[in-house]
């Protein structure tokens, strides 16, 4: 137990075994999640296998089919960096024709490494998304994908212009923010690629003020997101932050990470870890909501 919360088998290499809940309830969601895959046709580099992704990926894949979910969420960069809008195209191209083949609802969320050549519009355009930032709603929860791909004076990322670091939302997206959560009144999950819950380099720069509007509206049942590669979890004012593991580190497919996730009607949120993705479980008694 830590913050609150359950923790299962951390770090396991092997797919778990499915979380402890009462074979009566059904849930009224179940999504998949995947982060970091840094796709490319490229050596490795360091800890990073890049081409070994898609071989990981079509794991994740059939056990999404599998498991049937309703849709699947990429936590942010999908492709790595290219030297030419070509290439990177190409790797995006690569990969996601891989992904869109999971589901027809899937959504993705803008990392760094998506925008290091490419411009957002390419991207978005390429993957049939059309914002960057926004919500939808699914089996009775809300949605949420925050794009925090920006400099801190507000011009987003593309084309080299910025430094990996210097992550924020902007005044106008906070706004939406605030206005989308007041908006809705069904329970509320968020989606990220760079960290709310650090003030290090891989957290977003401005995130207290993120975190504020989300615990002002007494709604959100978790953050999850990726961006620093590694199993992480912290509860900050009641929201737990959930940061998954990496696709793209270490070699072999016993070094992968992905995950389902089941809402549950009563607010139980359930984490299904497979490979090093460890798994999560709480319960909407232990978030702070209205």
């Amino acid at each position: 137990m830590r913050d609150g919360v359950v923790l299962i088998a951390a770090g396991s290499v092997v797919a778990a075994p499915a979380l402890a809940l009462d074979d009566s309830t059904k849930p009224a969601a179940r999504f998949g999640l995947v982060t970091d895959l840094h796709h490319a046709d490229k050596p490795p580099r360091g800890t990073r296998h890049y081409r070994q992704s898609r071989k990981k990926f079509a794991e994740a894949a059939t056990a999404f089919r599998d498991a049937n979910v309703d849709f699947v969420v990429e936590l942010g960069d999908l492709i790595d960096a290219a030297d030419s809008v070509d290439v990177e195209l190409g790797y995006l191209k690569t990969i996601d024709r891989e992904f869109s083949a999971v589901c027809d609802d899937r959504h993705y969320v803008i990392g760094n490494h998506c925008v290091d050549t490419l411009t957002k519009e390419e991207f978005l355009g390429n993957v049939g998304q059309p914002s960057s930032y926004y919500g939808f709603d699914r089996g009775g929860f809300h949605f949420v994908v925050l794009d925090s791909c920006f400099r801190g004076d507000g011009q987003p990322y593309g084309r080299k212009n910025f430094t990996w670091t210097d992550a924020n939302v902007p005044p106008a997206e906070l706004e939406w923010l605030r206005g989308d959560l007041r908006a809705t009144d069904k329970p509320v999950v968020v989606f990220a690629h760079q960290r709310l819950d650090v003030s290090n380099n891989h957290g977003v720069k401005n995130n207290a003020d993120v975190r504020r509007v989300l615990e002002e509206s007494g709604k959100v049942l978790a953050v999850f997101q990726g961006h620093s590669h590694q199993n992480d979890l912290n509860r900050i004012g009641g929201i737990p932050y959930c940061t998954l593991v990496a696709m793209v580190e270490g070699s072999g497919k016993e070094n992968s990470g992905y995950a389902t996730v089941d809402l549950h009607p009563d607010g139980t949120l359930a984490l299904r870890g497979f490979r090093r993705q460890s798994d999560r479980r709480w319960d909407a008694s232990e978030t702070k909501t209205n």
